[in-house]
């Protein structure tokens, strides 16, 4: 049999062809099933979370987005087009992901334009400060389409419009949870159902024109609320996605059984306990001489869940107090009344980052009993300057708050006043396990805790003035019910979009540099400290040699203190050169960093990869000239 001999050349072309034809299959299929892309990031930013397909893929009804972006307006604003970008790659994500049930459309809303008017139509925030002083749009509006399958062109979700009226670079971390929760309320028919189970009149009492607060007419706005009476209560059912128990005293067995059996089912569960309720209207003791003292606890419950809370405790935070107005027509800072802003908030938290303030008052706190395999995750904290004293002595001091200053001590602890709470919970009920439908434990449950009821009150957040017509209009001072909103909307979601939490910034700082600037500054502080030691030291050596002048007979210098003077300017003067120094040697520092990273990436890797190229030349010579 005759053996075919192909030429080297003959060979290496036919593998060129078929690398050309591989090539161009795979291009033409990563296209269509995106299956060219891989995320090489360390923290997998460009890849959809599992909560986040598993909405994608359930998707019923047909969504168009349009994503909103004043592109000619930004074009000396890097940094924001760079974010569209990052906006822009993760919506193509989610498009490619839901084989056609999404439709993007992205649309620059040049001034004067329609599109400039569809988007203020939409309800999309401008903000100034783009080229030639253009007010720049940069949001989303989402809508639902027909679905192809109807005849009439109707599809079966009522027609509905949602919007992120825009994308600020500082909540990159939350982008994928905006956009996966917009797509998931698109995709619902209907408003979710909360429910309340409350102690105090928080829906108002329509038999004497009261109106309900201020943070239950926010809710009505986004859920349908159902309230339930804990004396009747005995089963949640599941379409209830969130449940607000306000306020928690002397809930009967079968309340308590029921709230532990939703928690146990998958029930989203928000608590708020307080040890001073300033708005409970209950007598402190009644006409049958039994004492009230307005606080509330959930005991059973959180013990099964390992929480610990102390319903005598209240946590004062004088470097937060704020400041109230007494009936004498003075001020006064109140240590139980508190500021939080955000310092104290969780900015890793969907509910709580983007708040500026939330106004609390004597609020208790909570920690986790010793043992637990419970994780608690802190929403809301007081700083360090915080102490706990005793409830009694909070309502003793009503009309006397600067009585709670006395023989303040701080306890250098932040303590916890809300919090996610997080574990295997078991039931706090085990002796009804033969009861039909009972669960004995939950491997990963979650429920939100917070100890304190006056934030949802009105005098905390809001105020009412007169408008135009005689209405009363709203004004808020505080972000308290934007947190309650945003906790009843978080809640209210599916699981999946339970599971999206914040992801890490795109944006990579240098590491290194930054290490520098901070032991630089730290150098630098410590140079200034004490150049401030020695100046209060001459001040004070300045005024012992004075006493004439201190006396006021006079201001004439002595040699001595023309000395000291002339002492201290010497050493001001020293100090000064040696705070120079310090900055020369941080840059100095920065600059060597930046000749070697040239260094490295100029010279190093390109002299590395040529000498693997003459390397690898000299072998195939080599052999070549051995075959020969």
């Amino acid at each position: 049999m005759r053996r075919i001999h192909f030429s080297r050349r003959a060979v290496l072309a036919a593998a060129l062809v078929l690398l050309a034809i591989v090539f161009v299959t795979f291009v033409l299929a990563s296209s269509r099933w995106r299956m060219g892309r891989i995320d090489l990031t360390s923290d997998k930013l460009y890849t959809l979370t599992p909560g986040t397909v598993h909405i994608v893929d359930g998707l019923h009804a047909p969504l168009r987005l349009t994503l909103y972006f004043s592109s000619h307006a930004t074009r000396d604003l890097p940094q924001l087009r760079s974010y569209e970008q990052r906006v822009a790659e993760m919506l193509q994500e989610m498009v490619a992901r839901a084989h056609g049930r999404l439709r993007l459309q992205i649309v620059d809303p040049v001034p004067y334009s329609d599109d400039e008017a569809s988007a203020e139509g939409y309800g999309l925030s401008p903000i100034n400060g783009g080229t030639n002083g253009e007010r720049v749009f940069f949001g989303l509006v989402g809508s639902t389409l027909p679905s192809n399958g109807d005849a009439d062109g109707e599809d079966h979700l009522p027609k509905k419009v949602q919007s992120i009226a825009l994308f600020d670079p500082s909540r990159e971390t939350f982008l994928e949870y905006d956009i996966a929760k917009l797509l998931y309320e698109l995709d619902q028919p209907s408003k979710p159902h909360i429910g309340v189970i409350s102690s105090l009149p928080v829906n108002g009492n329509p038999v004497i024109g009261e109106e309900p607060w201020a943070v239950m007419r926010q809710l009505g706005q986004q859920f349908d609320v159902k309230s339930f009476d804990p004396g009747k209560l005995t089963h949640i059912d599941a379409d209830i996605k969130a449940l607000l128990v306000i306020h928690p005293k002397h809930l009967p067995a079968d309340a308590l059984y029921a709230i532990d059996q939703y928690v146990l089912n998958g029930g989203h569960l928000v608590v708020f306990v307080d040890p001073v309720a300033e708005m409970d209207n209950t007598p402190f003791i009644d006409s049958s001489g039994v004492t009230d003292d307005h606080n509330s606890n959930l005991s059973r419950l959180f013990d099964a869940w390992g929480v610990q809370y102390d319903p005598q405790k209240v946590v004062l935070d004088r470097s937060r107090a704020l400041r109230i107005e007494l009936a004498d027509n003075t001020s006064m800072s109140h240590p139980a009344m508190l500021g939080l802003g955000q310092q104290e908030l969780n900015h890793d938290d969907v509910t709580t980052a983007s708040l500026q303030r939330i106004n609390v008052s004597s609020v208790g706190y909570f920690d986790l009993a010793p043992g637990t395999t419970s994780r608690l995750q802190p929403l809301m904290q007081s700083t360090t300057d915080a102490e706990v004293v005793s409830s009694e002595r909070v309502r003793e001091s009503l009309n006397n708050p600067a009585g709670l200053l006395d023989n303040y001590k701080p306890d250098n602890l932040h303590y916890v006043i809300a919090a996610r709470v997080r574990g295997q919970f078991p039931s706090a009920f085990p002796e009804r396990a033969g009861e039909k439908g009972h669960v004995p434990v939950v491997g990963n449950a979650e429920v939100i805790l917070v100890a304190d009821t006056d934030l949802l009150s009105d005098r905390l957040w809001v105020s009412y003035a007169q408008s135009l017509l005689g209405q009363p209009q709203l004004s808020a001072i505080a972000n308290n019910g934007d947190l309650i909103t945003n906790i009843a909307d978080n809640l209210s979601g599916s699981s999946a979009l339970l599971s999206i939490h914040g992801r890490v910034s795109s944006q990579r700082p240098f590491t290194r540099v930054l290490a520098l600037q901070s032991a630089a500054d730290q150098k630098y502080l410590a140079k200034k400290q004490e150049l401030q030691r020695e100046l209060a030291v001459t001040r004070t050596r300045l005024s012992e040699l004075q006493p004439a002048k201190a006396a006021g007979r006079g201001d004439t210098a002595t040699p001595e203190q023309r000395a000291e003077i002339e002492q201290f300017l010497q050493r001001q003067l020293a100090i000064n050169k040696e705070l120079r120094d310090v900055q020369h040697q941080f840059n100095a520092e920065i600059d060597a960093l930046g000749l070697r990273l040239k260094f490295i990436n100029i010279v190093l890797i390109p002299a590395l990869v040529t000498m693997i190229g003459l390397l690898y030349g000299w072998r195939r010579s080599r052999r070549s000239r051995r075959r020969a």
